[in-house]
């Protein structure tokens, strides 16, 4: 696993089901964490620790949600990908634009729109939900996630994702403590993380604009 995560340079996230519990109202607006924010900040940071440069980060959604959109742009990442329904065209866009192959990209993710996507890539995250015992148990037996949290997408779920990939890279405690000092390193990567503007590119005829 730690080899694994050594080649990862791209971090996906789906929204709806991960960052909340799936419900949204006729605004298509949603709910997020601050926990998860922060689990979110510490993974980017740690494989900026890991690789020595920051790691591209977005959400990829099958809906257009004005909050991904807000939240995003206010954690300054690299883009959001929304009305994508066949979330796997996007390796193709990200292997034109930055040049990275699917094993170096992780995905965490919660529902059958994900599939597609999920089995291609390196590393996968799946968001445990407890009214889908089926699904999860299919999932496992195709072998389509390698971690599975305890937590929902209601209940930070993406906060554990991202401690749990941090653990298995081995700086879960280095993350902490560099961010609780306030570190030359994570004020060098913090720096780097502001200076981003976020993209928000929408699916259209299998590319993205």
């Amino acid at each position: 696993m730690k080899e694994k995560l050594a080649k990862i340079k791209v971090l996906l996230f789906d929204w709806d089901g991960v960052f909340h519990a799936g419900h949204k109202n006729e605004h298509k607006s949603s709910t997020f964490s601050e926990a998860d924010s922060m689990g979110v900040n510490m993974l980017r940071f740690g494989f900026w620790l890991q690789n020595g440069e920051m790691p591209i980060t977005a959400i990829i959604s099958g809906e257009n949600n004005v909050t991904a959109k807000y939240w995003a742009q206010r954690e300054h990442l690299d883009a959001t990908f929304s009305s994508a329904k066949n979330k796997v065209e996007i390796l193709a866009f990200i292997k034109d634009k930055h040049d990275v192959d699917p094993d170096e990209v992780m995905f965490v993710y919660d529902d059958i729109l994900d599939l597609s996507l999920a089995k291609e890539v390196a590393h996968r995250v799946l968001i445990y939900r407890k009214a889908n015992p089926l699904f999860i148990d299919y999932c496992r037996d195709k072998g389509y996630y390698d971690f599975l949290t305890h937590n929902d997408g209601g209940n930070h779920g993406v906060r554990e994702a991202c401690e749990l990939t941090l653990d298995a890279m081995g700086r879960f405690e280095e993350t902490i403590e560099k961010r609780v000092a306030f570190s030359g390193e994570y004020s060098t990567y913090n720096s780097e993380r502001l200076a981003l503007n976020t993209t928000h590119f929408m699916a259209k005829d299998g590319s993205f604009e």
